[in-house]
């Protein structure tokens, strides 16, 4: 599967710089330099190079500075990374290849360094604010058949961990969900049931999302509640 893919290639780019996250926007992993613009990469992961792969990465380049395919390479040097013309097309579209072994390590097959097509602002500036709203990297690039943990799934799972810890107002989360009163208002999952005027309860959903999904965090008593008799 992709996502043994993924923890080798992370690293690599991770060492080059990059801060890198899985299944951001579609894209199995994004990494991001932080500046003034930030440096933003891409990474699609395919157990073997394919046309698709290619076309993924041509899509993604539209948002990205630097778009990478990644494959795990042929152990008899007979994959799509020992044909020239598919390394001739990448290099045309500027799309870097990255073979990785059945060990983990990880080869430059061409460099990323073409000019990349004229980007598209706005999907680039959904996934570079995707990538900096999520908490640390909850879901392995390539990952399928599964809900992607979004950065708005992961502080409605904080606001559910709350009212398990005895909160029941917006306002006593603000600190680790700023927009936790639109979260319980809107209860995109189903999570939260109104319990009076801003006060909310967990439904059997909500439960079920935390065992599903465990937080870890501190929870530290509320020393600035409100009382309700004040």
């Amino acid at each position: 599967m992709e996502t043994t893919l993924s923890e080798p290639v992370k690293r690599f780019l991770e060492q080059a710089g990059y801060e890198v996250k899985g299944e951001i926007g579609g894209c199995d992993l994004v990494g991001l330099i932080e500046g003034e613009p930030p440096v933003l990469v891409v990474c699609e992961l395919k157990m073997s190079f394919n046309l698709e792969l290619v076309l993924q990465a041509v899509d993604r380049a539209a948002m990205a500075d630097e778009v990478w395919i990644a494959a795990r390479v042929s152990a008899k040097g007979r994959g799509r990374e020992a044909d020239q013309r598919f390394r001739n097309l990448c290099r045309r579209l500027g799309v870097g290849m990255l073979g990785v072994s059945d060990t983990g390590d990880v080869s430059i097959i061409v460099s990323s360094a073409a000019p990349m097509p004229r980007q598209n602002a706005k999907r680039r500036t959904r996934l570079v604010r995707e990538h900096r709203n999520r908490f640390g990297d909850p879901v392995k690039g390539g990952s399928t058949r599964a809900p992607i943990m979004t950065a708005y799934r992961q502080r409605a799972l904080l606001c559910a961990a709350a009212l398990r810890h005895g909160f029941s107002r917006p306002r006593e989360m603000k600190s680790f969900a700023p927009n936790a009163g639109r979260i319980l208002l809107d209860n995109v999952y189903g999570w939260f049931e109104r319990q009076g005027k801003g006060v909310y309860g967990l439904t059997a959903e909500g439960m079920a999302a935390l065992e599903r999904w465990p937080q870890v965090m501190d929870f530290s008593p509320r020393a600035e509640a409100v009382s309700d008799t004040t």
